[in-house]
């Protein structure tokens, strides 16, 4: 084109805006794609940008204003059509991955504009009531998800996640921090003294606000719970070391505070949710049967319910779950307690998913458990989840239709799990120490006593677990059994173990390809995977039984007299068996209800294998 001159002054650009026309964006364009092929002549660039308007202006009417849209489609057909293919397809990806951008950044700005402007409340199962801290902690969380997906993780898995084949767990933190810690407490309160010193009532107090500080310090490196085992065994040690011990009241006082300071931590800080747990029950000394009691007596009373932590009971026969058991009053304690505040859950460490050589397990309040160590000694103090992926078993079984091709299809998604789990593994692994100051840089997690700043956290981390974790097994068994009844059908009991076997082989025998401590988990968070059954119903409408509800589930609400009890708990035992790294079963309590027929109830779930329960007060649901 003669003097490079161009028949057009004005471009519009995709926001509508009129800009001057640069010929020389059109030539530089041109020339990128042909240096990331290889190419350097720039003479030639310009030529083809000639090209490209001499086209344009042969298609378009006099005074017409060009979009953008309209030149990059002309400079792909000119590029193709002189020969240089190779030139175009580079070209193409280039503004494919810009359309990939500026979409990305739409869809963030959408999702940022309603976190902004949402109402109070909107969201059923979230808090619903988010300050301006917390709003612009959900908006960097979204900022962060979204660039993770579009430019850290690999397309196939990123896909996945979009179309909702499985869900990546706590996305925006993906490269930066762990999920959840067990903590070993007692050397941490421990070496606060000297090895001879006693510790007289008022330093109880002082033990006891150090935790909260512990918590405090440690949500900033994690992201989900952190869970204290043997809390009541804890208290007890640092009582018999001091040279008196304090009166009941005294004590009562003293757990009081306690509570009060970990509540008073939920208005502060970047993570705003508590997220704590403490275990107890185990403990058979007077002075640990002492504080459980205590602390058991405070819930009851409210005063540990709001913004508090969740309580796990342990059982065990010859320590709580028989009569003439030294903590048998306390169990019923806890019964009591479960009936009227339905923030206490009960764990029965000694179910067959339960081995000796397993060392000290430890729960967290969803149910999920850490026992198992590919990587030293086993239990669950000092160790916790790093992270977790889950399968939407019900969009497989929609996809497929059919049993054979349902488990074909279900190898390649568990294979894409694990290689998320594993690329997650490896990009959390480059972390140092000083990347988690206190969870590393205090030697909380296990084998980080010994590291400086500058050292790696690999070996560390080996020790933590990952879980690949489930949802929506009875909705697939429903579809792949063309949507037979589910209590009581030989084929849908048949197809809901074989699901369950071929998942905890397959599950197994990548943990010792990798030599990682991967294990197979019932999904604990339902609420965050409800978006599998939106994207569902865009894609196959409403099915019966199966996307016409708020979420998937994997197991059973248990009612003490549903008529079909027997074959529910059968189930959810299966699943306890199977989901070696957690699950937690659901049971409603009716009002009312004697403590004799709770503790049989109890018993009966225990010796059908199940390790851990939610027990929640019938009086919540029969008001809604």
């Amino acid at each position: 084109m003669a003097g490079g001159e161009s028949p057009f002054k004005e471009i519009r650009k995709r926001d509508g805006r009129i800009v001057p026309f640069e010929m020389s964006k059109i030539t530089q364009a041109i020339f990128a794609a042909a240096r990331a092929v290889g190419g350097d002549d720039y003479a030639l660039a310009e030529q083809l940008s000639g090209e490209v308007i001499l086209f344009l202006a042969s298609q378009k009417l006099p005074g017409v204003i060009p979009t953008v849209e309209d030149i990059q489609d002309v400079v792909e057909k000119v590029l193709i059509e002189k020969g240089h293919a190779r030139t175009a397809k580079a070209y193409i990806l280039y503004r494919a991955g810009r359309t990939r951008i500026r979409e990305a950044r739409s869809e963030l700005m959408d999702v940022v504009k309603d976190i902004l402007l949402e109402k109070q409340g909107d969201h059923e199962g979230e808090k619903g009531i988010y300050s301006p801290a917390e709003k612009m902690q959900r908006i960097a969380l979204a900022a962060s998800q979204k660039y993770y997906l579009d430019n850290l993780l690999p397309p196939e898995i990123a896909g996945a996640h979009m179309q909702g084949s499985l869900h990546i767990h706590q996305l925006g933190y993906y490269s930066k921090t762990l999920d959840s810690l067990q903590l070993d407490l007692y050397p941490l309160l421990r070496r606060s003294y000297s090895s001879d010193e006693k510790i007289s009532p008022r330093d109880l107090l002082g033990s006891l606000l150090r935790v909260v500080v512990i918590l405090q310090r440690s949500r900033n490196d994690l992201y989900g719970e952190v869970g204290i085992p043997g809390f009541d065994t804890v208290m007890g040690r640092l009582l018999r070391s001091g040279g008196k011990n304090p009166g009941a009241q005294e004590l009562a006082g003293t757990l009081k505070g306690f509570l009060t300071c970990l509540q008073s931590l939920y208005p502060y800080g970047w993570n705003s949710t508590l997220n704590c747990s403490i275990a107890l029950g185990l403990d058979t000394t007077a002075e640990g049967m002492t504080m459980a009691r205590l602390l058991l007596l405070q819930l009851g009373e409210k005063v540990a319910q709001k913004d508090g932590p969740r309580y796990i009971f342990m059982l065990k026969k010859g320590v709580n779950m028989e009569e003439n058991d030294p903590g048998y009053p306390l169990y019923r304690l806890a019964l009591q307690v479960a009936q009227h505040s339905g923030n206490i859950s009960f764990s029965f460490p000694e179910t067959p998913v339960n081995h000796p050589d397993d060392g000290e397990i430890c729960y967290f309040s969803n149910g999920l458990r850490v026992a198992e160590n590919r990587h030293g000694k086993g239990g669950g103090k000092g160790r916790g989840n790093i992270a977790s992926v889950t399968l939407n078993l019900p969009r497989l079984a929609l996809l497929s239709r059919e049993e054979d091709l349902f488990f074909v299809e279900l190898d390649r998604l568990l294979r894409l799990a694990v290689r998320q789990l594993l690329h997650r593994f490896e990009v959390l692994a480059a972390l140092y120490c000083r990347d988690l100051p206190f969870v590393m840089g205090s030697g909380l997690y296990r084998e980080s006593e010994n590291l400086s700043l500058d050292e790696s956290i690999r070996e560390s981390l080996e020790n933590g677990l990952m879980t690949l974790c489930f949802c929506g097994l009875r909705e697939a068994v429903r579809i792949l059994c063309k949507g037979q009844e589910e209590n009581n059908d030989n084929n849908s009991k048949r197809l809901f173990l074989r699901i369950l076997e071929h998942m905890d082989r397959r599950v197994r025998s990548f943990a010792g390809e990798y030599d990682l401590n991967i294990a197979l988990c019932s999904t604990f968070d339902e609420v965050k995977t409800r978006r599998f059954v939106q994207l569902d119903r865009q894609d196959f409408g409403l099915v019966r039984g199966v996307t016409d509800r708020e979420f998937y589930s994997n197991g059973f609400l248990l009612f003490q007299e549903d008529d079909g009890l027997d074959y529910k708990i059968e189930r959810e035992g299966d699943l306890h068996r199977f989901c070696t790294a957690g699950y937690a079963s659901k049971a409603v309590l009716y009002p009312g209800l004697e403590p004799e027929a709770i503790i049989d109830f109890m018993d009966r779930l225990a010796l059908a294998g199940i390790s851990f329960l939610n027990l929640s007060p019938g009086t919540g649901l029969y008001a809604k």
